[in-house]
């Protein structure tokens, strides 16, 4: 299943047309047209370098003025941090007072093999070791240090994100899943002490099923949301938004964590 299929795109030019969107939605999101924001009306995206096991992941992280939290993405199979979903969602993440970092998973070289060999995008130990490296950065850098630390998944990302969530759980405050494979999370899934809540599109009838079972599995707190109409991309009009919503109230206002 690969996530952002529509886009297609991997290493350089995944790069190349990222930086290029990337550029783009800052000033559609800033409301300028490619003019300058007013000084201290959002921050500056900053290129960020996580070492995980030796293989140094390429994030970009954006905090708003006095962030409330930080939010890490986990991208699906096939896509990066340049997904342009995950970018819709990240920005109104930051208008709900949130920072963001957009993480690669996998390095330029490894990207580059799983494309040719699919061997590592459904490697679910791996991605979620990668993204326990992230959040241990972000929990150690002085810019994010004081605020709760959530995770976004889509596609198999969802499965990493709750296999971090469980190897840090004291760390991890909140978790959003949108299109997600929480399934793929297995013995992960009851170990998870944050608040899950997973997000499925009406019509994704495979994957609302298996996100069904997943849930079953969990024994933190937890809430299925269906947004009608919706197939897995979210692509209708309105999918989109409805999932950033959600997510934004998740995050900003979570239910209390299980355990200790």
């Amino acid at each position: 299943m690969a996530e952002e299929a529509p886009e297609g795109k991997s290493g350089a030019q995944a790069d190349e047309a990222g930086r290029a969107q990337r550029a783009g939605g800052a000033d559609r999101a800033a409301g300028t047209d490619g003019a300058a924001p007013a000084d201290g009306a959002r921050e500056a995206e900053e290129t960020v370098h996580v070492d995980a096991d030796g293989a140094l992941l390429t994030g970009d992280l954006e905090l708003p003025p006095g962030a409330r939290g930080c939010v890490l993405f986990a991208h699906g199979s096939g896509s990066s941090r340049f997904s342009p979903r995950n970018r819709a969602v990240a920005r109104t993440l930051r208008e709900a007072g949130l920072g963001t970092l957009l993480l690669d998973l996998l390095t330029e070289d490894e990207e580059r093999a799983d494309a040719r060999t699919g061997r590592h995008r459904f490697d679910i130990p791996l991605l979620g070791r990668r993204l326990v490296a992230a959040v241990d950065m972000l929990v150690h850098d002085a810019r994010t240090a004081a605020v709760p630390v959530g995770l976004f998944g889509a596609s198999t990302g969802a499965a990493a994100a709750l296999t971090a969530a469980a190897e840090r759980p004291e760390e991890v405050r909140a978790i959003v899943s949108r299109g997600g494979r929480p399934d793929l999370a297995g013995d992960a899934l009851p170990r998870v002490r944050a608040p899950v809540l997973l997000i499925v599109g009406g019509d994704d009838q495979q994957v609302l099923r298996l996100n069904e079972a997943a849930a079953a599995r969990l024994t933190a707190g937890h809430r299925l949301h269906v947004v009608p109409g919706a197939t897995h991309l979210f692509e209708e009009p309105g999918a989109l938004e409805a999932v950033a919503a959600e997510a934004a109230g998740w995050f900003t206002a979570p239910p209390p964590r299980t355990g200790p």
